[in-house]
């Protein structure tokens, strides 16, 4: 996937979405990746665990801080990429690709309409850094 194939969340989520399994891949943007430098942990949730949109389901930890990560979409985590705890440079290296995070059954496709374009995506990161 390029980020430009995206949709993005004002806090850095991207997701993929395949309409015909009406599931969505998740993971963080490479803005957000790079802003929380030297990572040490990643906390997913379980399959089968319920998502809410703008609702925390994990949290990521760098040398700098501690971020929740938030779900763009409801629905029910049907996978979870529980072997980047163990792969953490592969969220940096191929963030839109291997560094995927959890892959939810979308339960109301309405909510990626409120997701963002890479274009808008990338003027608010422009807006974020100044």
């Amino acid at each position: 996937m390029t980020p430009e194939q995206l949709k993005f969340s004002k806090t850095h989520e991207w997701t993929s979405y395949d309409a015909a399994t009406k599931t969505a891949t998740v993971g963080l943007s490479a803005f957000a990746l790079e802003a929380l430098t030297d990572l040490v942990f990643v906390e997913l949730p379980k399959v089968g665990a319920k998502v809410s949109p703008g609702e925390s389901f994990g949290e990521i930890e760098s040398v700098k801080a501690v971020s929740d990560i938030y779900s763009p979409v409801a629905g029910e985590v049907v996978a979870s990429h529980s072997e980047l705890a163990d792969q953490l440079d592969k969220l940096k290296s191929d963030p839109y690709g291997e560094g995927w995070l959890v892959k939810i059954k979308v339960a109301d496709e309405a909510g990626l309409g409120r997701l963002l374009s890479y274009a808008d995506y990338q003027k608010q990161c422009a807006e974020e850094s100044h």
